[in-house]
């Protein structure tokens, strides 16, 4: 598919009822605006997701020469990067913790389609380096997204004392592949590593999803030691986004529960710290473009993984 790894149907096992009551009983508070939102959505689809292909104006992998146009409609521009050392204020709750920040894919990869479409070993077998990622209707691309809310993420982090480390930076010209994106966690000896994105699905299909790593032992791949944590990891981030944003676990991937479990991600295979993705909404569905692009919503989003990490590394 040309969108990012993580945008293929979900392989991995299910466990709906544990994750349900997992994210109810982290989010009491909550439910009630999960409810107003399901009421004014309609039942949620059980069918698969229907991955559409981008607009004409998204940046895809077959299209290496083509930026995306400005658009009148498009959000404001991401924020430049903050001055970081990637060092918190070596006070506050979570000092001492290393976390890894992982914006997906990268502005300049449709520029680089013949570099991001090499294959590379994800343990279970072999997948692109990495994709161009989707896009809104209006142009607003994933890529930009990632990286905004990351910058906000990393922002949150810091205040509470924890070390942030990115996998890439706004001026590398493409990439990192997914293996070397994690690697990089492995290597920094993260305490916890996220990877933000936003996805491609129908119109209609809403709401975020966070991915957990399956049970996989293959090559390179051993999660064995990383699912249990990478579980808690991922329900306190569920819970606490449905707090901080508002918006309900998607209502076309995990059953309502916001957790998917995936065993084709090298992101995930290829990891031996805690990690999750997080896909925060579709980009393609008119409602969930909308909170996409609002940089408030996007401070919320960020506010909602800062507060689901801390809850998990401090325990």
């Amino acid at each position: 598919m040309p969108y990012d790894e993580n945008h293929s149907p979900a392989t991995g096992p299910r466990r709906p009822r544990r994750g349900l009551l997992t994210v109810a009983a982290l989010v009491p508070t909550a439910l009630v605006g999960w409810l107003v939102w399901q009421t004014a959505s309609g039942p949620a689809d059980n069918k698969p997701p229907k991955v559409l292909p981008p607009p004409s104006r998204a940046t895809t992998a077959t299209e290496p020469d083509r930026a995306p146009s400005p658009s009148a409609s498009s959000p404001a521009a991401s924020p430049s990067p903050s001055p970081s050392n990637g060092k918190g204020s070596g006070s506050g709750p979570l000092a001492g913790k290393v976390v890894v920040v992982d914006p997906g894919h990268n502005r300049g990869n449709f520029r680089h389609s013949r570099e991001i479409n090499q294959l590379v070993d994800i343990g279970t077998n072999r997948k692109e380096c990495d994709t161009t990622g989707t896009a809104t209707n209006a142009g607003y691309t994933e890529a930009e997204f990632t990286f905004d809310v990351s910058q906000r993420l990393r922002t949150l982090l810091e205040k509470q004392g924890a070390t942030v480390k990115f996998t890439h930076s706004n001026d590398r010209p493409f990439g990192p592949c997914v293996d070397e994106r994690a690697q990089f966690g492995n290597k920094t000896k993260a305490d916890a590593v996220v990877s933000i994105h936003a996805d491609g699905s129908a119109t209609g299909n809403r709401g975020f999803h966070v991915i957990l790593p399956a049970l996989v032992k293959a090559g390179a791949a051993d999660t064995a030691p990383i699912v249990g944590p990478s579980r808690e990891l991922g329900e306190r981030i569920a819970g606490k986004f449905v707090r901080a944003t508002g918006s309900a676990p998607s209502n076309y991937v995990g059953g309502g529960t916001g957790l998917d479990v995936r065993k084709d991600l090298g992101g995930l295979n290829l990891s031996t710290v805690p990690k999750v993705f997080i896909e925060c909404g579709n980009m393609r569905d008119p409602k969930d473009a909308a909170l996409l692009t609002d940089p408030s919503w996007r401070q919320k989003a960020a506010q909602g993984m800062a507060d689901g990490i801390g809850s998990y590394l401090n325990g």
